[in-house]
């Protein structure tokens, strides 16, 4: 372990640090952003009420949508800063691939307290000084590239700065020429890396790769697309995970890939139901909901996620005893499609497409324009590298049994859809 004192911490004597945290965060919150006080005063609420991590439920969930329309009425920060402007260093917008950005700000501290939690992200999974990172997570905007940067130099690695925006074949000549040993990427892009090495004949053995890490989007968790990454790249693969407005880096699987250990003494961790709002017990499928314990400038008090996973308190083999998401991130709210009776996410169609040696690693889900999440019609749209009309039916056969409704399957020629170097969109409303 990077830091073992932290990551092996009892979880008696963790939550007793959380919560002393937790009641400074509160604190300064209320003292100094409009939108918290709001939310403390709309449950008749004093800071002071806020002492444990139980008492966190009595507080309402912030969301996105939340924070948009803040900075809309009050920019460019909105009233949820609480950091000086003085304290100010970076400025970090969300993706916007589901509407207006959120923007984030990063203190001194901030960037301090980022780089430190993901080098131990890093470390978690093998990393270690003298690696060769090549880091094709983006930069600019997309803020996974630069936490990554700094982690990686910070531990005494060499890094690579392709980011996302250098073609597909500039990556592979990185890798080459550098002797690259660890690769970071989305999983969509590293599997299309993957492709352009097999289709120059370079033999991924003969690399020096060992490592891959890979977030922005489901993936890495799911097993077929875990061995495609690893088959193709000559690699040991892991799962990555970050948002903006909370890491943007802060979980990340260790060598016993049994789930992505959070930072807890960054964040509070919970699992709730999406009607109810109420914790799930642990194991049960909820939206993770992230309270930020030491953020300076922007801090988020219970951030709706909107991501599913399954929470497990015990203690890992490996030994850390944060709380990890046993399987990674089942899914994103927005994504959930209901056909039929049926609910499922793109997640599972990406299992059971790349588990077909005769597809490629490209699928999409197009859906009806109807809006929301329930849909009339929906079509899985694979490329096909060879085959016959079997092929169709045991894909349909295994849609079938994995979602429970069994989708109309379009198969296109090799080359039909689109690569993504960023975020992947994988469900179509047409």
């Amino acid at each position: 372990m990077l830091e073992p004192a932290i990551e092996a911490m009892s979880r008696e004597k963790l939550r007793a640090e959380q919560e002393r945290l937790l009641r400074v965060q509160i604190e300064r919150c209320a003292h100094s952003s409009a939108l918290y006080r709001a939310k403390l005063e709309s449950v008749g609420a004093e800071p002071g009420d806020v002492r444990t991590l139980d008492d966190l439920s009595r507080l309402p969930v912030v969301t996105k949508e939340e924070l948009r329309e803040d900075q809309f009425v009050q920019p460019p920060f909105g009233t949820f800063a609480v950091a000086d402007h003085a304290a100010f260093r970076e400025v970090h917008p969300s993706t916007g691939t589901t509407g207006t950005p959120v923007i984030t700000i990063w203190s001194e501290a901030d960037v301090e307290a980022i780089t430190k939690i993901t080098a131990r992200t890093l470390w978690q999974f093998g990393v270690r000084p003298g690696d060769v990172i090549q880091n094709a997570f983006a930069y600019g905007l997309w803020v996974a590239g630069l936490s990554c940067h700094y982690a990686g130099s910070r531990l005494g690695c060499l890094i690579v700065p392709t980011g996302a925006a250098v073609p597909t074949q500039r990556q592979i000549d990185f890798l080459q020429a550098v002797r690259s040993t660890v690769l970071l990427a989305t999983p969509s892009y590293a599997l299309h890396i993957a492709e352009g090495l097999l289709g120059r004949g370079i033999d991924a053995e003969g690399l020096s790769l060992r490592l891959g890490c890979f977030g922005g989007e489901a993936g890495a968790e799911n097993p077929s697309t875990r061995a495609k990454l690893e088959a193709g790249l000559g690699i040991d693969a892991f799962d990555y995970y970050g948002l903006a407005e909370v890491g943007p880096t802060f979980a990340s699987e260790c060598e016993a890939k049994a789930g992505i250990h959070f930072a807890e003494d960054y964040v509070a961790v919970e699992c709730l139901d999406p009607e109810t709002r109420e914790p799930v017990p642990e194991g049960a499928l909820g939206v993770l909901v992230f309270t930020h314990l030491t953020r300076e400038a922007t801090p988020m008090i219970r951030y709706w996620s909107n991501d599913y996973a399954r929470l497990s308190t015990e203690q890992c083999a490996c030994g850390r005893t944060h709380i990890r998401a046993v399987g990674g991130i089942v899914g994103r709210h927005d994504d959930l499609v209901v056909y039929k009776g049926a609910k499922f996410y793109p997640s599972q169609v990406e299992k059971v497409v790349r588990s077909f040696p005769e597809l490629s690693d490209e699928f999409r889900i197009e859906v009806d324009a109807g809006g929301g999440m329930l849909v009339e019609r929906c079509t899985v749209v694979c490329e096909l590298r060879a085959g016959t009309a079997e092929v169709e039916r045991r894909v349909l056969r295994a849609l079938r049994a994995e979602l429970g409704v069994t989708p109309a399957l379009r198969l296109e020629p090799i080359g039909s859809l689109e690569r993504f170097a960023f975020k992947a969109q994988r469900l179509v409303r047409l």
